[in-house]
């Protein structure tokens, strides 16, 4: 038996000219070399972009920034799996499917341009539930409230995600949401139809998460309230099926179900707290 790489792999990528077009196949193929990534396999058919029928066509389109599983731009799906280009090594996609990889875009958000789909509707769920510690004043005001290490570790966990989309692409409660910015309408207008889009749909289990991280800072504490009204609103925690999908993809290996469940117990406990006025 020969263990050794091909010489060529064929690349063969799901494409879309733009927003709400057909979309169709291209087929490319790439010269091996070792320890290659996705990104440069897309690098090199950027060099030359002719198809294996010897067609001329446009370089394809794809959106990357680190290079090393930190920015979450790169996020697509690979081999019918969602995943970082960055990360995905030619050497294990091969062994997996032989001499060709399937690239595609993910298939929850719009497509801007063939690999490229606008991740808008996903930060808008970070700002719905307010993703962030409030700043009062930048004045010196002391020391604030201490952290204990265990919670220092656990928020920690929930730090390291990157907004890729992983979790949203593999969710079966978040559903496509065909919604991009109109050539006649200004940047506010487009995100107060995103505002409203995104307040009727499930915010997923990165916003979940975040939730729990920010309503565990003493700081950020103060606001939890309001996060946790976002959580019990429409397309709330309520809306998860619990499917667990999301914990199964997640490139920074997340506590996704953890957050769940905290955030259930934490919504159910904030849901009785308003109806008896406690």
């Amino acid at each position: 038996m020969n263990d050794s790489p091909p010489r060529t792999f064929t690349v063969r990528i799901l494409r879309q000219d733009l927003p709400g077009k057909q979309g169709y196949w291209n087929e490319f193929r790439v010269e091996y070399e070792p320890d290659m990534n996705v990104i440069s396999a897309l690098q090199k058919i950027a060099e030359s972009p002719v198809t294996t029928n010897s067609q001329n066509v446009a370089p394809v389109v794809w959106e990357c920034n680190c290079l090393e599983e930190v920015c979450g731009a790169c996020t697509m799906v690979i081999n019918g799996r969602v995943r970082q280009a960055c990360s995905a090594l030619i050497d294990n996609l091969l062994k997996d499917k032989a001499e060709c990889i399937e690239l595609r875009p993910m298939t929850k958000f719009p497509v801007v341009r063939d690999l490229m789909v606008d991740r808008s509707r996903l930060f808008a769920s970070l700002e719905k539930i307010k993703a962030w510690v409030p700043v009062d004043s930048y004045y010196d005001m002391g020391s604030g409230s201490r952290q204990s290490q265990e919670q220092q570790q656990f928020a920690y966990e929930y730090s390291k995600c990157m907004s890729c989309g992983c979790c949203l692409e593999a969710c079966p409660q978040f559903l496509k949401m065909e919604l991009l910015k109109q050539p006649d309408e200004t940047q506010e207008q487009f995100k107060i139809r995103l505002r409203e889009a995104v307040d009727r749909s499930f915010i997923g289990a990165h916003a979940i998460a975040q939730v729990d991280l920010f309503n565990m800072n003493p700081i950020g504490a103060m606001n939890a309230g309001e996060r946790l009204d976002a959580l019990t609103a429409e397309g709330g925690i309520q809306v998860c099926g619990n499917a667990q999908n999301c914990v199964k993809v997640c490139p920074k290996s997340l506590p996704l179900t953890t957050a769940i469940a905290r955030g259930g117990r934490a919504a159910t406990i904030h849901s009785l707290k308003k109806i008896f006025d406690w």
